[in-house]
């Protein structure tokens, strides 16, 4: 693999690239990796039904909180050294990971895998911004692209394998070994070459913003697992209140955690509103469908994950073509044209029923598979592109904070409607794959699932009309942020 940059060697370029896309694919492994352990898991550590689902949340929560903080911490010490120790968060955690003997600590050490890998994901956007010039970066967020995919798709396949014919434990031990290897070639390879910015690390900020977000994030997904109830309206009002607290603090202070003048670019609100807007709509698609197959069609967790498989496979290859159509004609028509296909799948996905043919699960994961690689490497190009270079790490790491709060908010929504379908309990059950359902339930929780499919195509719309408007505006210019 060669992508030419404007100086260096194109060896080194493309050995640059695939020591991040390494990162980003180990990251990746673990968002689909544990779906297919969670069974198993929740009986070797005698974890509750209701909380097993907290060894996902626990971890996404955490990546959504840090992913700003630890972008401005790459900002201020250097992005390749924040993303080296990422490697070196990530290994830990997934060791503690492995020998966890409890409910407790395997959501705590899940929460310091995450914290490394928040520091890979928020860091990596930003150091191929350093490495490679404007003109290349969309062909090099393509590939990028490709390690998130493939990740997806090892996590699917290395889950079965590891599960049916090891211990649940090597989820997580096989992370070790990779990540050594991987944090020995980030060494050798990856240099800084962005500007630092010397200033002190506002406190007061990151408590502010991840205190909201935690507020309003805890409360959604509480909503999820137990009644609506004071105590989650009081979560979700105080997180409001302290983002807009957040919000009047930065723009207060003279060297802000967020800076707010990067939403003076033309084109940066809707870019990241379009990214929240479609991990909203998307995310959940993976958790229903998986639901779909193991509740209604009595599908193994295993036999469910791998008919979606040709879809991440598709799009894989779809990725570098985007990224190459944002460098040569700009990032608005591949994104948008991305969320549109994405429409379409979710369309296909709302006709499921008891007794349709597995080729239309196949079809509709191929089309979503291929609109999503479409939209993130345009996206990302678009982002980093109307940034200023003093700031790629923040931009970086406000995209992925955008993405992953709508995510878990999709995963939030995911539950709540199966457990407006059928009793709470019984959803749960099904989302671990520990039963599934009778005939007359199925019925009903598959009628459930088409509305649910419904509102995620109107998600997905909102966030391809956002994505178009950008057309309507002109060139971001670095100059506006100061």
């Amino acid at each position: 693999m060669t992508v030419p940059g404007e100086s260096g060697s194109e060896t080194h370029t493309g050995l640059a690239l695939l020591v991040i896309m390494i990162g980003v694919l180990m990251v990746a492994i673990d968002t689909t990796i544990v779906v297919l352990a969670l069974p198993v898991m929740q009986k070797s550590l005698h974890v509750a039904l209701s909380a097993v689902i907290w060894v996902i949340i626990g971890y996404l929560l955490t990546i959504t909180l840090v992913s700003t903080q630890v972008g401005r911490l790459g900002d201020m010490f250097g992005r390749v050294q924040m993303y080296e120790a990422g490697f070196l968060v990530f290994i830990v955690g997934s060791a503690l990971c492995a020998l966890a003997n409890n409910e407790t600590t395997i959501i705590a050490f899940r929460i310091i895998q995450g914290l490394g890998g928040a520091l890979v994901m928020a860091n990596s956007g930003a150091v191929i911004a350093d490495t490679f010039p404007p003109n290349r970066l969309g062909r090099a967020y393509g590939y990028n692209s490709i390690g998130y995919t493939v990740g997806a798709i090892l996590g699917i396949l290395l889950g079965g394998v590891i599960v049916t014919y090891l211990s649940w434990r090597w989820i997580f031990w096989v992370n070790v070994p990779v990540g050594i290897l991987a944090y020995v070639l980030a060494l050798r390879v990856l240099r800084d070459s962005g500007k630092r910015q010397k200033q002190k690390l506002d406190v007061a900020g990151m408590l502010l913003l991840g205190l909201g977000l935690f507020g309003i994030l805890w409360g959604i997904t509480k909503v999820s697992t137990d009644p609506f109830s004071t105590e989650i309206v009081a979560y979700l009002l105080g997180g409001v209140v302290l983002m807009v607290v957040f919000v009047l603090v930065e723009r207060a202070r003279t060297a802000p955690m967020v800076n707010m003048a990067i939403f003076k670019i033309p084109t940066m609100t809707p870019t990241l509103t379009a990214s929240f807007f479609q991990g909203l709509a998307n995310y959940a698609v993976l958790f229903l469908v998986i639901m779909y197959l193991q509740g209604v069609r009595h599908y193994s967790p295993l036999d469910a994950s791998l008919l979606l498989v040709p879809g991440y496979v598709i799009g894989s290859f779809i990725g570098p073509w985007s990224g190459k159509l944002s460098d040569k004609f700009g990032s608005v028509v591949p994104a948008t044209l991305g969320l549109a296909i994405q429409v379409i799948a979710l369309y296909l996905y709302a006709q499921l029923g008891i007794g349709t043919s597995m080729w239309l699960v196949v079809v509709a994961s191929v089309i979503n598979g291929i609109g999503a690689s479409a939209f993130f490497p345009a996206n990302n190009s678009a982002v980093m592109k109307a940034s200023p270079q003093a700031m790629f790490g923040i931009a970086s790491g406000m995209l992925r904070t955008f993405s992953n709060v709508g995510m878990v908010f999709s995963f939030a929504v995911a539950i709540l409607v199966a457990a407006r379908s059928i009793p709470r309990n019984l959803a749960f059950a099904i989302f671990v794959g520990t039963t599934n359902l009778t005939s007359h339930l199925a019925e009903v929780f598959t009628s459930g699932l088409h509305s649910a499919f419904y509102a995620s195509m109107a998600i997905m719309a909102v966030a391809a009309l956002l994505s178009a408007t950008r057309v309507f505006m002109k060139s971001a210019r670095r100059s506006t942020v100061q």
